[in-house]
This record gives structure tokens, C-alpha cells and sequence, in this order.
């Protein structure tokens, strides 16, 4: 199961989101351990592979949760 994250930065209008094969967990003990050592960038990697740098310092929330995978059919319900 996928895990969407999203990231609101100070001073940016947007978020940013990403889904990535990391448990919820291990997500937020990132985060956590970054924003409480005073880490320079928080490291996340999408679901394809890529690596996402963000600057802890500018962080203003995260939200992590989990994304549902979708039915598709007449049966689904």
C-alpha cells in the first residue's frame, strides 16, 4: 500500500504532495527526527524512485495518510 504525503512550506502558496511505498510510520519518524535534531533537509522518496529534498527549517506542516486504491467496476461498492 502507497502513503500520500503532503508537505505545506512557509512562505509558498502551494503544498507539496508525493505518494510513496514507505509505511506511515517511517514517514513520520523521518520528519520527526529531522524537525527535533535541527537536520538541514528532510529526504523522502516517491513511489517511482525519486528523492525529495525539503529545507526543515521551512516546513510549516506535513500530513501523511494513506491512499485507498480504487475499485472499478459495478460490483465495487
Amino acid at each position: 500500500m502507497s502513503v500520500e504525503v503532503k508537505i505545506g512550506i512557509e512562505n509558498t502558496a502551494r503544498e507539496l504532495s508525493l505518494t510513496s511505498k514507505d509505511d506511515a510510520d517511517a514517514i513520520h519518524k523521518t520528519v520527526a527526527d529531522a524537525l527535533a535534531s535541527g537536520a538541514g533537509v528532510v529526504e523522502l522518496t516517491d513511489e517511482k524512485g525519486h528523492r525529495i529534498l525539503v529545507p526543515a527549517a521551512k516546513i510549516a506542516y506535513v500530513e501523511v495518510g494513506t491512499t485507498e486504491s480504487r475499485r472499478v467496476g459495478f460490483g465495487a461498492a
